[in-house]
């Protein structure tokens, strides 16, 4: 297989709603930079740091109740972290990055999903992310019904019903149509492997 070399690092995020493949289609792009020669870190969120893993267990536990803004702060919080010590670095050292989920998730399940809104979840991110956005965020689509029905044990968040969903999934498309040059779009209501192809393909990885 073979690349086409990016003239920079690029951070790039795998988003959508439950369901939709980000994992998945995350590692296989992973593989297939890797496979290229091209270097590489993968990352979660939330996650990807000691603090952040641990931040993450408290947001995705099914027992624990948060209060909408305080679910907003830690997910921001652990983003901060891992942006400083994970992102950061390896963009400066010429890494690509390769994310499941970033800020994005914040401003479509929390902005809206929550009903916080996305102008305000952006303000409080941008405070801990500084310049450190991603560079491009291929967002998964996939209806609401689908991908809910895709997920074999849902966690806190992803307990929410289709209606959740669907003003999650509803964000994404808004966000994508507001910064079109930042967005990739692709039909995650597909086989997976067509699905990582025409990821692949938007990004500059060619078979």
């Amino acid at each position: 297989m073979a690349a086409s070399q990016p003239v920079a690092p690029r951070y790039v995020s795998l988003e959508g709603i439950e369901g939709a493949g980000k994992s998945t289609v995350a590692r296989a792009l992973v593989t297939r930079l890797e496979a290229a020669g091209v270097p590489v870190v993968a990352v979660r969120e939330p996650g990807g740091t000691p603090s952040g893993e641990r931040i993450r267990d408290i947001l995705l536990d099914g027992a624990t109740h948060l209060e909408p803004w305080a679910e907003a702060l830690l997910f921001a919080a652990a983003r901060s972290e891992l942006a400083a010590e994970v992102v950061a670095p390896a963009l400066a050292s010429g890494s690509w990055v390769v994310s499941d989920r970033s800020v994005y998730s914040s401003l479509a399940y929390q902005g809206a999903g929550r009903g916080l809104g996305i102008a305000a979840v952006r303000r409080v991110n941008a405070a801990g992310l500084g310049d450190v956005w991603p560079d491009t965020v291929v967002l998964l689509r996939v209806p609401a019904a689908t991908g809910l029905e895709r997920q074999d044990i849902a966690d806190r968040i992803g307990a929410e019903g289709a209606e959740f969903q669907s003003r999650v999934a509803a964000a994404f498309d808004e966000l994508a149509t507001a910064e079109p040059d930042r967005h990739i779009i692709v039909d995650a209501d597909r086989p997976l492997d067509d699905v990582v192809d025409d990821a692949a393909a938007a990004l500059g990885i060619e078979p």
